[in-house]
């Protein structure tokens, strides 16, 4: 069956650290452009965070993820990895997994399978 888990989620002050991990069975994320983390606060939009591409060979960030966020993937352990350093409080939200295509401009689309999600929340 075709899943994605996310986790690491949690509370943590402003200027903390966490480390979200996305899993992936019943599929490979080779099969796939590449895998994006998205967020969302209550109340707003979507939005995308960052992107690598299967390969691992690239990545693409939001502006305000550039510098503190840092992606990259395991294929032998079918897992991408979402570092999250200096986090602020405007960083909380739900943040979720997908498969995508990588985009500079867009971050991430064409998004297919989404995980459930992993609540990060950032207060002190």
């Amino acid at each position: 069956q075709l899943q994605l888990v996310e986790s690491g989620g949690g509370l943590v002050q402003p200027g903390g650290s966490l480390r979200l991990s996305c899993a992936a069975s019943g599929f490979t994320f080779l099969d796939y452009a590449g895998i994006a983390w998205f967020r969302q606060a209550p109340g707003k939009e979507r939005e995308g965070v960052s992107c690598i591409s299967s390969s691992g060979r690239t990545a693409t960030y939001a502006d305000s993820m550039k510098g503190r966020f840092t992606i990259s993937i395991d294929n032998a352990e079918n897992t991408v990895y979402l570092q999250m350093n200096n986090l602020k409080p405007e960083d909380t939200g739900v943040y979720y997994c997908a498969t995508a295509t990588c985009s500079r401009n867009l971050v991430a689309y064409a998004m297919t399978n989404w995980g459930k999600g992993t609540l990060v929340t950032v207060s002190s």
